[in-house]
């Protein structure tokens, strides 16, 4: 793990700056990041996957513990310090690369490392980060939907990310990340971080929080892309009517012609809003979607 002068004295000797359109915030409070690698309890038959590692300060402490840490970095620079940091250690692969490939797709490069280190190591796939503020989102919700997924993720992020990861149902904090992740798995907040712990400091608070997907959870949705789907669709249009969400369906969802049907068979009033309805409603709405679908198969 790296100090802020170490941090620094590496960005110096590469020639680098912090880049603030990436989000860089870099934890230099060496207490936090131990308690970070300790909530996440890693085993040796772990692979976990860290997004931004920057010089590599995180990654040092993974690979005493993990099976395999799979490093994502989007700056070349940092990538390069980060894999000279890391040179001695077998069982770290570094990419350089942005951890999405759009919006919705985490990249092929890392989807590719985590299925082949699958093939040696069995244990969790575990997402292990100090998350660049501007991705944070999108790569949690693609890795609780999949196709790639992780078993548990323990990550610092925007407070307000954090709030949004936790939010009850009709509140302004309430969305499609809070939803997928109650429908699959348990959230909690670890600690709550002042912008002091990072540098550059951040202007807002940010948090240290845990997710742990439940077996329980995940049998009762019987198609998990098809569920974040539904999520995605409603939740994109939140101040809607739920009536007038369904005409702007597309793709798979575009083929459903019975949207009054389905909301009446959920007990689910029709002039109701997106951001009114609980995690389980969302899922009985997608379990009968799906079943609506491969009946038209």
């Amino acid at each position: 793990m790296q100090t802020k002068q170490q941090i620094q004295q590496l960005l110096a000797s590469a020639g680098a700056s912090i880049n603030k359109r990436l989000g860089q915030h870099f934890l230099i409070d060496l207490n936090l990041m131990r308690l970070l690698v300790r909530s996440a309890n890693i085993r040796d038959d772990d692979i976990v996957l860290e997004v931004g590692c920057g010089t590599g300060s995180l990654t040092e402490a993974l690979v005493r513990y993990a099976g395999k840490v799979i490093a994502v970095e989007l700056d070349r620079i940092l990538a390069e310090t980060a894999k000279k940091q890391l040179a001695k250690s077998e069982d770290v692969e570094i990419i350089n690369t942005d951890i999405l490939k759009n919006k919705n797709t985490i990249s092929y490069a890392v989807t590719s490392a985590l299925e082949l280190a699958r093939r040696k190591f069995p244990g969790r796939i575990l997402l292990v980060a100090n998350l660049p503020y501007n991705v944070a989102s999108p790569v949690m919700l693609n890795l609780v939907t999949g196709p790639t997924i992780v078993d548990e993720m323990y990550v610092t992020v925007q407070r307000e990310v954090a709030d949004r990861m936790i939010a009850a149902p009709g509140s302004s904090n309430y969305g499609a990340l809070g939803i997928l992740l109650s429908a699959t798995g348990e959230v909690e907040t670890i600690r709550t971080l002042k912008p002091t712990v990072f540098w550059p400091k951040p202007q807002v608070d940010s948090a240290m929080v845990s997710f742990v997907r439940k077996s329980e959870k995940l049998s009762k949705i019987h198609d998990m892309q098809l569920f974040g789907q539904i999520v995605g669709l409603f939740m994109g249009h939140r101040r809607k009517m739920l009536k007038a969400c369904t005409k702007l369906a597309h793709g798979k969802l575009a083929k459903i012609e019975s949207w009054p049907e389905i909301l009446e068979q959920c007990s689910i009033d029709p002039t109701q809003r997106p951001e009114q309805l609980p995690p389980q409603d969302y899922i009985a709405l997608a379990n009968l979607c799906s079943g609506t679908l491969k009946r038209k198969e």
